[in-house]
């Protein structure tokens, strides 16, 4: 069995899903947000959302990550403030020393309906029907949750360990 978490990031919520992976089963372990102030400054924001990763990963001691990649966004300022937060989403993980993979939001949203456009409700209705007893607590948990499920299906693709250094050539 292996512990995985799945982040989806935000600069105002940063949505986390932990769960538990044994070959084909999927249990839902824990799921949440962690939030920065919208009134404090960008670097105080950031450290909040560090801050609250650093301490979910350390209560729930998941083995591997996976995060949404980030979409570029019309307004370049929010692109921006979005990909600083997942740089948070990235480093949280990574210095507590997980191997932390990425999707593209197509891919995990393939990954949970088996639809690469699927709607929000659809994804929110799909973790609910993979992981029984999981009430996910927000849209962004629900986002992390699927994240983590794209990463149960996907992580020993050939292509993440290459990624992750593990394949010897």
């Amino acid at each position: 069995m292996i512990r995985l978490i799945g982040i989806d990031p935000g600069l105002r919520n940063t949505g986390w899903g932990i769960i538990d992976c044994d070959g084909n089963h999927l249990a839902y372990v824990a799921d949440g947000a962690v939030h920065s102030k919208s009134k404090d400054p960008l670097a105080t924001r950031l450290s909040q959302l560090y801050d609250g990763l650093a301490d979910v990963i350390a209560r729930y001691a998941p083995a591997e990550a996976a995060i949404e990649e980030t979409f570029v966004n019309v307004n370049a300022v929010s692109t921006l403030k979005l990909g600083q937060a997942r740089g948070i989403a990235l480093l949280a993980p990574a210095r507590a020393g997980l191997v932390v993979a990425e999707y593209p939001p197509n891919v995990v949203k393939k990954s949970v309906v088996g639809a690469g456009h699927a709607a929000k409700q659809q994804v929110q209705m799909m973790v609910a029907t993979i992981l029984p007893g999981c009430l996910a607590s927000s849209a962004d948990a629900a986002d992390a949750l699927a994240i983590a499920i794209c990463h149960a299906h996907h992580r020993t693709a050939p292509a993440l360990k290459l990624a992750a250094g593990e394949a010897t050539l």
